[in-house]
């Protein structure tokens, strides 16, 4: 007899894409979109209003975004003290920009902080994760979001440790970082990542360093200079063919080693508004295996948010884009912590490196298939 039982995860399609500046490509069908910064080149009202749009009318259930170094306008401190280096065609007004993504139906903007993100299509896979996103960069040069080293260990801490998808426009160090005969990327996130072990850290910033990477973590390291036991490379299947594909599910033969799939301690809260329609207007509550750690139902109703697509956005913490903000340690269970082995980094960059005089190359956008949990839905009588 066959079982109806709900699968505890499924296959989930996940499209990464990042440094578009200001190109609004074709992109593949996926049921989340990943922007991982530097949407424009600048970062003015004209450009962003035309990047938000052509994101808004992809068709995904979820939108993560996050800005880049390129991005000036968005960090609203930075463009006030360094915004008359850049040419503008009018002055420009960060809070304008910032509403742009702040105010949108459809994109979860996360300047430095987590949300958990249940997709409820009818159609899609109807799972769910927890992200974190932030902006930040290692720059001595004069761009936006940029930190330094010394601030890097505080700003990371705030990644919360359940989290699933870490999305940076920064790399982390020595992996899918190199630029020339340098690696630029961040030595902080590296650590943080060790400690965290999510399934997906995807970002961009170095052009050159289009890829992914799966680094198989040492679970205790004898030093701290060996956080990575091994690393496998990505051969892109996109070359010559339709699509750059990472299959990371069970589907594809070589699923990631990491918990972040497994059953986890059940948090309850209502969404009934948002499930009214899926529901018959029963009143319900959402049971999922990513929960909002120590939030009580009333804060995590007036969290959440049903986005256009389909997903429901729920925001973990306060939004803050301060250097240092705490959003809680959102731990996970000793079963889980001890089964993430493994993260996959993929930088995502979509504007590839000029050389010589010839035309700019683009990318091909990274897809990403990879298993998540399920949620379900419990009714209540009225």
């Amino acid at each position: 007899m066959e079982s109806t039982a709900t699968p505890q995860t499924r296959k989930t399609r996940i499209v990464c894409i990042s440094d578009t500046h200001n190109q609004t490509p074709k992109l593949p069908k996926g049921d989340v979109l990943i922007h991982a910064g530097d949407l424009t080149n600048q970062g003015s009202f004209s450009e962003l209003k035309k990047t938000v749009e052509w994101i808004e009318k992809a068709e995904f259930e979820a939108k993560i975004v996050v800005a880049g170094n390129h991005d000036i306008t968005l960090d609203g401190p930075f463009y006030e003290a360094n915004g008359t280096c850049w040419r503008w065609p009018r002055p420009q007004d960060p809070e304008a920009c910032r509403a742009l993504l702040l105010n949108s139906p459809s994109i979860t903007y996360l300047e430095h902080e987590a949300a958990s993100i249940y997709l409820n299509s009818p159609g899609g896979p109807r799972t769910c994760f927890n992200v974190f996103g932030s902006p930040y960069t290692p720059n001595k040069r004069q761009w936006a979001f940029k930190y330094g080293e010394d601030a890097a260990s505080t700003l990371w801490d705030a990644i919360p440790h359940d989290t699933d998808i870490v999305v940076t426009h920064t790399p982390p160090k020595n992996h899918c970082d190199g630029a020339l005969n340098d690696r630029c990327g961040c030595e902080g996130l590296l650590r943080a990542l060790h400690c965290v072990r999510p399934l997906l850290s995807v970002c961009g910033h170095i052009h050159e360093a289009r890829g992914a990477e799966r680094l198989w973590w040492d679970l205790a390291p004898a030093n701290q200079a060996r956080l990575v036991e091994g690393v496998d490379m990505w051969k892109d299947p996109g070359v010559g063919n339709k699509q750059s594909l990472v299959d990371l599910s069970r589907k594809g033969g070589r699923p990631l080693s990491n918990g972040s799939a497994l059953p986890r301690q059940t948090n309850m809260f209502s969404l009934a508004p948002m499930l009214e329609g899926r529901s018959g207007g029963q009143a319900v509550s959402l049971n999922s295996t990513s929960g909002l750690e120590g939030v009580s139902n009333s804060e995590a109703r007036a969290r959440a948010k049903a986005m256009s697509g389909g997903a429901i956005e729920c925001r973990r913490g306060p939004s803050s884009s301060d250097i240092g903000s705490t959003l809680g340690p959102g731990d996970v269970g000793g079963t889980e912590r001890a089964s993430r082995k493994e993260t996959c980094v993929i930088n995502a960059a979509f504007k590839g490196p000029r050389t010589g005089g010839g035309p700019q190359p683009f990318n091909k956008v990274i897809v990403v298939d990879v298993d998540l949990p399920v949620w379900t839905v419990e009714q209540h009588a009225q």
